[in-house]
């Protein structure tokens, strides 16, 4: 790991660029609203780490009221346990036996949950397991409208008697739906919901028909909770990127009934080279990930435009261009992928204008894309 771009006490002027970094303040903010956005609906908060892979934010979210976090990986769950973390729900399925092998040893480390979406998927973890002599809890996972993984809610049933079978502790359905996230209008959403809702109660009809207790129904994001937590169906919910807010997610329309969100992570960069009618900064897509579209220029009405791996190209929109040398924060499009580019987090008190750091963090999970 190379060395961080700043030091502990120094201003934020001097971190080096690019850089990774967090508003404490906002990023403090947006774990309380979420906490207690959860414990007024009485339903626990679960948030995906996946979002920050950073083992500290993970404990300041527990420390707020959230039961765990979550990962997509089992490189992930390594990573933050090593760190940790000690209550881990692995959201994803996992049919490669070494890889299960690793699930199975870790159970013994900390308290561990998995998905499965397969009767040889069952098989190959109860197989492991027993090896191991370790116990997970297992999710059935139906697929609510995302079109990816998850089984048919009207096959629920079939698996969670396979899991129990097996021996292995049942916990209920994961029922994410990922593409009704960005749908921009709270209409789309709500009516996305709606029909999850409608998939997820089949699928606990198919469970209890079996003669098998449904625990909890797991599953919502940061784009979505809110109607995932009015249900009555949904017990635990899964938001991650609420803790940055990213470019993409403020694009969606607001709701009145959810917590205010603020953008908590950007990539300061430095402006490098001035044309006349452009500059550019040394932020590109090595800096900033752009699956969601590009970033958004902080504060400041310039555009940015595609520069390449090593470069970001600012047209003026109302306002000057910056000048050679000064400083530009944006807010990436995509906050997932964009903190996998980079080893550590900046950490700044006090505002991105007068701000000090405070610390540095580790991603403890850059990379475990395993």
């Amino acid at each position: 790991m190379r060395s961080p771009p700043s030091r502990c006490g120094e201003p934020v002027g001097a971190i080096d660029t690019p850089a990774l970094v967090i508003d404490l303040d906002a990023l403090e903010r947006n774990i309380a609203r979420m906490a207690d956005y959860a414990k007024q609906h009485r339903v626990r908060l679960r948030p995906h780490a996946k979002t920050h892979k950073c083992a500290h934010i993970a404990k300041l979210q527990v420390a707020a009221g959230a039961v765990g976090v979550c990962v997509q990986k089992t490189g992930e769950a390594q990573a933050l346990a090593d760190a940790g973390v000690t209550d881990i729900y692995i959201s994803n399925e996992v049919v490669d036996a070494a890889k299960l092998e690793r699930v199975a040893a870790l159970a013994a480390r900390v308290k561990l949950a998995i998905a499965v979406d397969s009767a040889l998927g069952i098989d190959l973890l109860a197989t492991a397991l027993r090896a191991a002599g370790t116990t997970v809890d297992v999710f059935v996972e139906i697929d609510v409208g995302q079109g990816r993984c998850g089984v048919p809610a009207t096959e629920a049933g079939t698996l969670a008697h396979r899991v129990v079978a097996k021996g292995l502790r049942f916990a209920g359905l994961q029922a994410y739906h990922g593409r009704a996230q960005h749908l921009r209008s709270a209409a789309e959403r709500d009516q996305a919901v709606r029909h999850a809702v409608t998939l997820t109660r089949a699928a606990q009809a198919s469970i209890t028909s079996a003669g098998i207790a449904c625990p909890l129904v797991s599953g919502a994001g940061t784009g979505t909770f809110v109607f995932e937590a009015d249900s009555g169906v949904y017990g635990e919910l899964q938001p991650g990127s609420y803790v940055f807010m990213d470019r993409d997610y403020a694009e969606n329309e607001t709701l009145v009934r959810a917590p205010v969100f603020e953008h908590a992570l950007f990539v300061k960069s430095q402006v490098m080279s001035r044309g006349a009618s452009h500059a550019v900064i040394d932020a590109g897509h090595k800096s900033h990930a752009i699956d969601s579209g590009l970033p958004r220029v902080w504060q400041r009405e310039l555009d940015y435009a595609n520069g390449g791996d090593e470069h970001g190209i600012l047209r003026p929109r109302g306002a000057p261009l910056p000048m050679l040398g000064e400083s530009v924060w944006l807010v990436p499009g995509h906050c997932d992928p964009t903190v996998n580019l980079h080893d550590s987090y900046v950490c700044v008190r006090g505002g991105l204008e007068h701000g000090v750091v405070e610390a540095i963090w580790a991603v403890d999970a850059r990379g475990c894309v395993d």
